[in-house]
């Protein structure tokens, strides 16, 4: 096994504390999901929010979820002119066995856009 990372992205529609909830849970989600990421392997999670959400910290949705004693960091996401908003990205460290050009990098609600080359 080798440490991976796994890149992710989420759109919100809006600053609201129950959309942050579901967006992230759904993501993170997913990410383990495809990537059959078992929560003994993981590493630490990144979260990065742009500059409009401020409601809640992504990082409680993963607590929720159970991985509370994986290392969190939430962090906001550099205010590049024009680019997309309420966007939240997640790149999650783990140990696996799958090649790094195999890896599942998962883009949800419009994320796409981020990265059409990496989306799923």
């Amino acid at each position: 096994m080798r440490l991976i990372g796994v890149r992710g992205a989420t759109m919100l529609q809006k600053n609201d504390v129950q959309e942050m909830k579901l967006a992230v849970s759904e993501l993170l989600q997913e990410m383990i999901a495809k990537n059959n990421i078992k929560n003994e392997d993981l590493v630490s999670i990144i979260f990065t929010t742009t500059e409009d959400l401020n409601c809640a910290f992504p990082a409680s949705s993963a607590r929720e979820l159970g991985l509370g004693d994986v290392p969190l960091l939430c962090s906001k996401e550099i205010d590049v002119p024009n680019a997309p908003k309420l966007v939240v990205r997640i790149l999650l460290h783990t140990y696996s066995e799958i090649a790094r050009k195999d890896v599942s990098h998962i883009y949800l609600r419009g994320a796409e856009v981020l990265r059409q080359d990496l989306a799923q």
